[in-house]
């Protein structure tokens, strides 16, 4: 039976046969053959497939997703009832080894700055050495920001809360490597991405970010959480506009 799902999404990306393989590292016979066969490719090379035709691989490869759902459940690391409950140790430790990839996706995130006050010159430092940083914060105009506020009873709080980080983070701002976007989605996690690790912070209607749960991920190959979460990260990041 032919992998008509493997075919469609190269076909609606406005991709080739060739144009995949090329991106995957293989042959475009081998591709030919895990559309016509069915066959099921590696680990590394489903993860390019899939990342390259912006789908989930279980999508392309149903098979894989008992596999998944195994690896899945191991990356949870721990969880925390409330974020005043995460060790200021753990914050400290992920911050500091972090070298790929920082993502923060807040609606204001002064708890972080308020108690890295070097923070920005941390993030700084990290970019000027290759790490890629990227920062959404809370539009204070937006509706998403002023709503937000008045659920968690504390009115234009938030939205000046939104204000003082965007000046904290001024003196990273200008530095090549270091992003910072405004955004007006509706936030149901702040998240916290550390390369591969990621501190999630639902949301609870009624009630401030900081008296709500924290759950600690982190990435295992072959599971979905952690890009789950980031997809839903760079989702809000396409739709920011530069701060």
């Amino acid at each position: 039976m032919a992998n008509e799902r493997l075919r469609a999404a190269i076909s609606a990306k406005g991709e080739t046969i060739q144009s995949l393989a090329q991106h995957v590292g293989v042959d475009p016979k081998s591709v030919e053959r895990w559309i016509t066969t069915a066959r099921t490719p590696h680990r590394g090379h489903r993860w390019k497939a899939a990342s390259f035709l912006g789908v989930d691989e279980v999508y392309l490869w149903p098979t894989v997703e008992k596999q998944a759902e195994s690896a899945s459940s191991s990356e949870l690391i721990t969880y925390y009832p409330h974020r005043g409950a995460v060790p200021t140790s753990l914050w400290s430790s992920l911050i500091e080894k972090s070298k790929d990839q920082v993502d923060i996706l807040v609606y204001g995130g002064t708890f972080l700055f308020d108690g890295f006050p070097d923070l920005p010159y941390q993030l700084a430092d990290k970019a000027k050495a290759g790490t890629q940083v990227r920062v959404l914060l809370g539009d204070p105009e937006s509706e998403m920001v002023r709503q937000r506020g008045e659920e968690e009873g504390i009115g234009d709080g938030l939205a000046a809360r939104a204000r003082i980080t965007r000046r904290y983070l001024e003196p990273a701002a200008t530095t090549p490597g270091i992003e910072i976007r405004l955004h007006d989605t509706i936030l149901y996690n702040s998240i916290y991405r550390f390369d591969e690790d990621v501190l999630v912070n639902p949301h609870v209607l009624g009630a401030p970010a900081g008296q709500n749960p924290v759950l600690h991920f982190r990435y295992i190959p072959g599971a979905r959480t952690f890009r789950h979460y980031m997809r839903s990260f760079d989702y809000a990041w396409e739709r920011g506009r530069p701060a």
